[in-house]
């Protein structure tokens, strides 16, 4: 699945990823974590809760029974214990894992969604240490010239922006982490099918159903560049395209060549090259493009096939509702009165939204946005028809909140926080909701009466049970679920309510679904029939249960597939059928087919052709005896795990010159605390004695950060106009805490504060502004401030294009014992513009300083795009409230001020293909903005009135796949009263 911290995400936003602050906001502080490990040989795992105790030797099992399999394959051998962090911070499922600097999973132990059957319902555990056990070996294994390095720097270093030689001293010690997902996931997928005996998604209808509709729609295959620089960012599917495609050309590989070729190329080896590309060529004899363009014609040939059998029986007809699909839709509902369909939507271009679609028009209106949509459900949904009210699950990426909209009104309100309740159904005999709760690992069935404020518990299901997809009759009497088992099978299952009511929570089979999903079954208005959809032929189509006859039937034939189906008369349905672009709503006849066709998987192929794939089939994990290891169980400790992971060389720029020196790195694999030490020496004569010697410390524990500097250098000062090397030293001390936060892959919405305490000492420069000489060569400051942001983007977006974002700061200096306080505020505001992926943008500052207008320490300072040459921070820092483009670096000052931006940012230009698979451009794009500034309002005589208009052009690059870098092209002119135009010119290569 989709993970936080994946081979491909960009390293900074590694150490501050979504996983490690939702702990932070969670756990608060270590003293209530209350850590523990469980060790074996081979395994760290550490928790945070005795809830999570009862998982943990099963866990352990799955790790062990993982490694064995893979270290066998790979001829791989742990460097060390490798650390598995168990958590429960989101309401489903998800794993990752990270090799640099030490090898690390995570795991989200909820159940995962069963939507489309994009993942299969077999023991999640189990899948996902087969996954994720297979990153960390198929990234770490090392050969030859990669111990060498490993060796040489004393482990394996990580990528700083900071420090960016540390990119290629990264790159030679684990080469094999710079390869594109597509090729980590589709090995990944690949391997755990077939240790799975093959149930996996390289067995997944799911996956046939996107190839095949590329075929009939003669949709564009991206190539190897594509896929990354534009297949998964403009898709409704995003990321999980690297997933499709990966998974499908290492199966073709397979089905072309067998295991021992598959392998030569997969496995590092010291005959090996180091590049994933340039070993492909090295096996197969021929380049990666000629490959994948290979495979693309073999995929149109095998489709076109599967598409044939199907067509062998009439295709079922349908007329579409709306004019073009609607990228991912949930659950919907039928309001016969309005004849509207009411459901939750998220395609490219929009934000995600609820929304009403009339059946007759197809037109749609918007009820109201929705916050933390998933990529493929979108939400889970319920509907009160008498009340004409909408009841829905926000944050869907982790602890939901439950609820209310009025249809008519658009009025929402929020019924219960952080509920973790989703799976929506309501009942209309007595207007309860009822929902799964997720927990702590186990599926809890709830109910929640009127007024919505608090949920009862009816059932918990025991570990390795699951339902999910609830419906209730009209009458309120029965509930219809999809059962799932740890084997894997699932069943369409009827529960009584009053049996259930009573503590009886037995139920009844209405019909096994083998393997597949019965996916969203919902009761027709009489009550007779369930409808709902399933891959049990191998194509989604939908089926029909009548109570009369207790018997199951099939109603469509799909091309594609159909899916979610909603009965609204005796001979029609409304079901949402698959295309390229997402789900489109559709109108079906409510009868059998004369017949369905199987298709043909490429799986089979590959088994059919390759039996040896059969014996990586591995045992199951009560296979493995851990009362015969040596296991221990103890609390973790954060710091005596925060060990030497690597010492570099560096370089550094001091004022104009350049230093030499070395970086030594300390990491805890959990990346909540981290240490490291810099030092260096400026050779040059000509700087004096006192500044030749630069030595730096960072340490960040949980939400506290130490910084401390003697003369501390900067690697970017050797590359442009901002300087941020300072003589003398420092100490800091930084502390943030979260007291909201709620962010996924459409919006940010949180709240926190922050405060500081820094001490200076032998200062030429302020600290902040590099051409203001200090008045006094000591400072000593307390600073605080507070964040609030409800930021959205929709899919395909670059960075988020609507919302608004407030900061407060206070700076308060003590300087010769005299304190000047600072106050100082920030408000943006934007909004989308009709072309998609276009916004405007109001950002707007405003400060006031106490002390005299000569005293450096009592001014603000502004001027410059403040990008340099080679850089690491922010590209678009004309954004930031101290930039002003177009006159030189702190040029204006004042003790308040007043500033205004308006920027219209325009659509990015996405490029298939520009570059070669190590090295590519993406995307470009361009931002136009005009600035106006006024300085000291109180004293006219020193009030100084400036305005800017420029344009700034970006190009984002992708080096060995993983490593992101921005060329910025930028110029802006000033005018001023009394004063000749002034301009500037901006380069900028921003580096990770």
């Amino acid at each position: 699945m989709p993970r936080p911290i994946t081979p491909n995400h960009r390293w900074s936003g590694f150490s501050h990823s979504r996983s490690l602050i939702l702990l932070l906001f969670f756990l608060f502080s270590p003293a209530r974590a209350q850590f523990q490990s469980f060790e074996t040989p081979n395994l760290r795992l550490v928790y945070y809760s005795q809830a999570q105790d009862y998982l943990v030797p099963h866990i352990a099992r799955c790790f062990e029974n993982a490694l064995q399999f893979h270290r066998q394959l790979f001829d791989y051998t742990p460097g060390g214990k490798i650390t598995v962090f168990l958590q429960d911070l989101a309401d489903y499922g998800n794993g990752g894992a990270e090799v640099i600097p030490q090898n690390f999973v995570y795991v989200l132990m909820a159940p995962f969604p069963h939507a489309y059957e994009i993942v299969l319902g077999n023991e999640r555990m189990n899948w996902m240490m087969n996954h994720e056990v297979a990153h960390v070996v198929s990234m770490d294994k090392s050969a030859g010239r990669d111990d060498f390095f490993r060796t040489l720097f004393l482990g394996k270093v990580y990528p700083e922006a900071a420090h960016p030689v540390s990119m290629l001293y990264s790159y030679l010690t684990n080469p094999r982490r710079y390869s594109p997902r597509w090729f980590h996931e589709g090995s990944a997928v690949f391997l755990e099918t077939w240790m799975a005996g093959g149930l996996g998604r390289a067995l997944s209808s799911y996956y046939e159903m996107v190839f095949r509709t590329m075929v009939r729609d003669s949709s564009y295959f991206y190539d190897v560049v594509g896929l990354e620089s534009e297949g998964t960012a403009i898709d409704f599917q995003v990321g999980a395209n690297s997933y499709l495609y990966g998974t499908r050309f290492i199966s073709y590989v397979a089905q072309q060549y067998g295991a021992e070729k598959l392998l030569q190329w997969l496995v590092r080896s010291d005959s090996s090259k180091a590049y994933y590309a340039l070993q492909f060529k090295s096996v197969f004899g021929l380049g990666l493009d000629q490959a994948w363009t290979q495979w693309i014609g073999w995929e149109q040939q095998f489709q076109n096939a599967n598409l044939d059998s199907l067509r062998l029986y009439p295709i079922t007809p349908f007329r579409p509702i709306t004019s073009t699909a609607l990228g991912s839709i949930s659950r919907s509902y039928y309001d016969p009165t309005a004849n509207k369909l009411y459901a939750a939507l998220n395609y490219p271009g929009e934000i995600p939204h609820l929304a009403a679609i009339d059946i007759a028009t197809g037109a749609l209106r918007k009820i109201g946005a929705l916050r933390g949509a998933s990529t493929f459900f979108v939400t889970s949904l319920a509907y009160d028809p008498a009340r004409q009210q909408l009841f829905f699950a926000t944050k869907n990426s982790s602890w939901r909140d439950l609820y209310q909209v009025d249809v008519p009104s658009g009025r929402s309100r929020l019924l219960i926080k952080n509920a973790r309740i989703g799976d929506l159904a309501f009942n209309q005999a007595d207007q309860s909701l009822w929902g799964l709760r997720h927990d702590l690992g186990l599926v809890t069935l709830v109910r929640i009466p009127p007024p919505y404020r608090e949920w009862n518990q009816i059932v918990t299901f025991p570990y390795g049970q699951e339902i999910y997809d609830l419906n209730l009759s009209p009458d309120g009497k029965l509930l219809a679920a999809s059962h799932t088992e740890a084997s894997g099978r699932q069943k369409l299952i009827k529960m009584e309510t009053a049996k259930l009511l009573a503590g009886d929570s037995s139920f009844a089979v209405l019909y096994d679904f083998d393997f597949s999903s019965p996916e969203s079954f919902n009761f027709s208005r009489d009550g007779r029939y369930l409808f709902g959809s399933s891959y049990y032929s191998g194509v989604s189509n939908i089926y029909r249960y009548d109570f009369s006859r207790s018997e199951m039937e099939i109603v469509s034939n799909a091309e594609t597939g159909f899916f979610r189906p909603v009965p609204v008369s005796e001979d029609s349905l409304i079901a949402m059928c698959y295309t390229g672009k997402g789900f489109l709503p559709v109108m079906l006849p409510n009868r059998k087919p004369d017949y369905v066709n199987a298709i043909q998987f490429l799986g089979n192929e590959v088994i059919q052709r390759h039996p040896e794939f059969e014996n990586w089939k591995i045992p199951p994990p009560t296979s493995i005896v851990l009362d015969s290891m040596h296991t221990t169980t103890q609390p973790y400790s954060m710091l005596a795990h925060t060990k030497l992971s690597s010492v570099y060389p560096i370089i550094e720029g001091y004022k104009d010159y350049t230093a030499l020196g070395v970086r030594m790195r300390f990491d805890n694999p959990l990346r909540l605390s981290e240490l490291s030490l810099t030092a260096s020496v400026t050779p040059q004569k000509n700087v004096p004695d006192a500044e030749r010697l630069h030595l730096g410390l960072d340490f960040r524990y949980w939400q506290f950060k130490f910084q401390a500097r003697y003369n501390g250098g900067n690697f970017y000062d050797l590359f442009g106009p901002t300087k941020r090397s300072r003589k003398g030293y420092s100490a800091a001390l930084h502390y943030q805490k979260y007291l909201s936060f709620d962010e996924s892959s459409t919006g940010s919405y949180s709240s926190d504060y922050r405060f500081e305490l820094a001490g200076y000492g032998g200062l030429e420069k302020l600290p902040q502004f590099q051409n203001v000489a200090a008045s006094f060569d000591k400072a000593f400051y307390f600073n605080a401030g507070y964040n609030h942001q409800a930021l959205a983007k929709p899919l395909g977006a670059l960075e988020f294009e609507k919302g608004w974002r407030w900061q407060l700061h206070s700076e308060n200096s003590l300087i010769n014992g005299k304190l000047l306080p600072q106050l100082y505020t920030n408000f943006d505001y934007g909004m989308l513009l009709p072309v998609p992926h276009s916004s405007l943008w109001l950002r707007s500052a405003a400060g006031y300083a106490r002390g005299e207008r000569d005293d450096p320490f009592a001014n603000f300072y502004f001027g410059g795009f403040g990008n340099n040459w080679i850089d690491h921070l922010a590209y678009q820092r004309f954004r930031e409230y101290e930039s002003f483009p177009g006159v030189e670096i702190n040029d204006i000052g004042g003790t308040n001020f007043g500033k205004a931006t308006l920027e219209w940012t325009l659509p990015p230009l996405r490029f298939r293909r520009l570059g070669v698979p190590a090295f590519y451009c993406r995307w470009a794009r361009l931002a136009l903005f005009s600035t106006g500034i006024v300085t000291n309002f109180d004293s006219a005589s020193q009030r100084r009135k400036v305005a800017n208009l420029g344009g700034q052009v970006d190009f984002n690059l992708v080096l060995f796949s993983n490593l992101n870098s921005t060329f910025s092209l930028g110029y802006a002119g000033a005018v001023e009263e009394n004063r000749r135009l002034r301009r500037e010119f901006m380069i900028s290569l921003k580096i990770l």
